[in-house]
Parts: structure tokens; C-alpha cells; sequence
């Protein structure tokens, strides 16, 4: 029954499923407008899913190809990877903590300020992972092993959201949708250097291209040709003969303009699931909030904010992938932790920190706010590593801000009042 419980509340398709159906039905719509809006809702993320899929593949060939290409070494930071690794050990703990947090976050939603109902289901399992290996860490078990890491669980589902909701209005031109994802503090860390150093920039979204570049405003082709020229020139540093091996044979500069026209088609895909889910979902939500938490709003995962600002979403991975590689070196030159930039959490984070910069200021806001994120989410994992016990001793750690942001803290508590 534990398993299942996690199985479904780790499944963002079914749990974003679940609250329209539940909406819709407080609703009372009729029996085929339920049906209908809750397997739309269902598709929209199984389509955002599949997009995201494709992205990270290509990308996964990508960093395989730049780490070959300039020959460096060091622990890569995957969500994925390191809650797998937790869950061995702390999956009992971990799956218990996410159920009761989630009822946490309702009955803070419902008696608190913070009017959010976090529903990215992966990253609540994430953080649920991260909160139990610390706390454990630091002694506590049993009972109030639950009980603390619940309340910290869905504390942090309603306060993140909270804190990014002035930009998300800014963005989205509404207050219907939040925002909930696990790297909230890269992205107002975005969003700030962006009203800092972007004043008087103009938008990505309104960039003046040519007659003859006028292709570009399709951002499927810019993505297409910008992500071209990055991954031949990692193809060819890294050489003919290793790209055979993951190619299968197959020439390597094609291999390479191959891998980034599937990316572009990945990120494609993705824009059309968020279109599709926030058709359904904010409408399916008022049900809910109505009833059950008053004014309340669904918080949603990184890809809802794309569609607004398409332009920024390449600038964003760029920059703070740029910000990463130079993190790296600074790593290399303190002779620490070397973190490597993961080109997933890059793109998906730094992306999102685009569209956040470019929010608050412009082009320039949209460059080095993600900038600021890409060094942000380099020189964290470093500091959050020693709190995770013998997980801190893997060759990869939690990737987004959040987490470390969480941890750094969480674990130094601990050691101070419990340990």
C-alpha cells in the first residue's frame, strides 16, 4: 500500500489527474466535461513528459561528448540519480514523509498566508528524499522523524512558491498560476539581478532580427541552429572515433546536427503539453480552492513558464550553462569539489531563470540573471554535500537550488540542536 502511495503521488500525470478530476467534480460539471477535462489534463503532462524525455537524451549525449571533449572529472549533479541512491536506504522514511507533506501543505494553504498547493509530484518526492536522509543523518528516527520532516515538507511546498509568485504575475500577466519546482531561489536570484542590471533592456521576446534572419523568430529553428553549432564543436574536439560509439557508426558531425534538431523537437513538444495542462488545469483548480482551500493556487513545474518568453528559454540555458563551465574552473583553481555542469538541470533551471531575468529586465536581465543561477547551482551542491552523510560521498548530488539551499540549512540545524 506504501508503494503504491508513492508510486501515484510520484507520478506528476496522475496527481495533477487526480486534483482535476476532484476539482471538476466539486464542481459538479457533468459526467463528459470531467472525463474530458481530466484526461486532457493527464495528456498535457504525459506530453510535457515525452518532450522531456527527448530533451534529456540529446542532452545526455551532450554532456557525455563535452566531458570527453575537454577531458574533466568530477561529481555531476542528477536529481534522479541521487534520490535512487536514497531511496535504498530511505525509501520507508522518504515515502511517508512525501504523503504527510503533501496533507501538510493543504492545511497550511488552508490556515496560512500561503495560498499554494505545490504539484510537481517528482520534486516533492525529491525533496522528501533529501529531508529524510538529513534528518536521519542527524539521529532522528521513528515518529518524530515524520512528523519533523512533514512539516518542514510542506512548509517549503507553499513558501517557495510564495516567494516567486510577484515574478510569476509578471510573467504570466495573471494571478491564476503559481509556480512549483525545486530551484526557486536560482530563479528569483534571476529575477533580481535582472531589475538590477536590466533597466530600460528591452524583452528577448521583442529582439529585431533581419529580413534575412528573419527565420530566428521561429524558436524552434533558432533552438535548432544555436544548439548545431554547440554540439559540433564538442563533437569535434571529442573526436570521430568516440562519437562512433555512441552513434553507432553513424558520421559525427551528422550525429551532432541530428542530436540538436531532436532537442529542438523535445523543447517543441514540451511547450505544447504546458499549453494543453494550463487549458485544463486552472480552470479544473477553482473547484478545489472553492471548496477546500479559499483562494488557493496550483503551483506547477518549470516548463509552465516557456511559452511566455521562448527566446528567453535558449538565452537562459546558455548563460547559465556558460555560468556553470566558469563555477568549474573557479572549483578547479580552490582545488575542491569539482562539480561538473550538468546540462539537464542547466537547461531546465536555467531556462526557467531566463524567462525569469527577462521578466524584471530584459535581455540583460535574462543573460546574467541566468548567469547568477548557473553559478549558483555550481558552488551549492559543494556546500551541501557534507550534510548527506555517506550520500555525500557519491559522484552526484541534488542538482537544483532549492535543494541546497534546504539542506545547507536543515543540516546545520541539526548538528546544532541535535546532534
Amino acid at each position: 500500500m506504501l508503494k503504491l502511495i508513492l508510486d501515484i503521488l510520484s507520478v506528476p500525470a496522475i496527481l495533477v489527474g487526480l486534483i482535476a478530476l476532484i476539482g471538476l467534480i466539486l464542481q459538479k460539471k457533468s459526467a463528459s466535461d470531467t472525463l474530458k477535462g481530466t484526461i486532457k489534463t493527464v495528456l498535457g503532462f504525459l506530453v510535457l513528459s515525452g518532450g522531456a524525455g527527448i530533451a534529456e537524451k540529446s542532452l545526455g549525449y551532450f554532456g557525455t561528448i563535452f566531458q570527453e571533449a575537454f577531458n574533466v572529472q568530477g561529481v555531476v549533479p542528477h536529481n534522479e540519480a541521487v534520490v535512487a541512491l536514497a531511496l535504498e536506504t530511505y525509501g520507508t522514511s522518504t515515502a511517508l514523509i512525501m504523503a504527510f507533506g503533501m496533507l501538510a501543505n493543504i492545511l497550511i494553504a488552508r490556515y496560512t498566508k500561503l495560498k499554494y498547493i505545490f504539484l510537481t509530484g517528482h520534486h516533492t518526492l525529491y525533496m522528501a528524499a533529501m529531508i529524510s536522509v538529513i534528518l536521519v543523518v542527524g539521529g532522528l528516527e521513528g515518529v518524530t522523524l515524520i512528523i519533523v520532516g512533514s512539516i518542514i515538507l510542506g512548509f517549503v511546498m507553499a513558501f517557495f512558491p510564495a516567494i516567486a509568485q510577484p515574478t510569476m504575475r509578471k510573467i504570466t500577466g495573471t494571478d491564476d498560476v503559481a509556480f512549483g519546482h525545486f530551484g526557486t531561489v536560482g530563479y528569483v536570484l534571476s529575477a533580481w539581478v535582472g531589475k538590477v542590471l536590466g533597466k530600460n533592456s528591452k524583452s528577448t521576446e521583442e529582439m529585431e532580427f533581419s529580413q534575412k534572419l528573419g527565420f530566428m523568430r521561429d524558436s524552434s529553428v533558432a533552438i535548432s541552429l544555436v544548439m548545431g553549432v554547440l554540439y559540433i564543436i564538442v563533437a569535434i574536439a571529442s573526436g570521430h572515433k568516440f562519437i562512433n560509439t555512441l552513434s553507432g557508426g553513424q558520421n559525427y558531425i551528422l550525429f551532432a546536427v541530428l542530436q540538436a534538431i531532436t532537442f529542438a523537437g523535445g523543447v517543441y513538444i514540451i511547450l505544447q503539453g504546458v499549453r494543453l495542462i494550463l487549458a485544463e488545469i486552472v480552470p479544473a483548480f477553482r473547484g478545489i480552492s472553492e471548496k477546500l482551500v479559499p483562494d488557493a493556487k496550483p503551483a506547477l513545474d518549470c516548463p509552465v513558464v516557456f511559452p511566455y518568453a521562448s527566446n528567453a528559454v535558449l538565452i537562459g540555458f546558455l548563460s547559465s550553462f556558460l555560468g556553470g563551465i566558469v563555477g568549474m574552473l573557479i572549483l578547479i583553481g580552490l582545488k575542491t569539489t569539482i562539480i561538473l555542469p550538468g546540462v539537464v538541470p542547466h537547461f531546465f533551471c536555467g531556462a526557467t531563470a531566463g524567462v525569469f531575468g527577462n521578466a524584471t529586465g530584459g535581455k540583460r536581465g535574462a543573460f546574467w540573471g541566468s548567469f547568477a543561477h548557473g553559478l549558483l547551482i555550481t558552488f551549492l551542491p559543494v556546500l551541501l554535500m557534507p550534510v548527506l552523510g555517506n550520500l555525500g560521498f557519491a559522484n552526484t548530488t541534488f542538482s537544483d537550488a532549492d535543494f541546497g539551499v534546504v539542506g545547507i540549512i536543515l543540516g546545520n540545524i541539526v548538528k546544532l540542536f541535535i546532534k
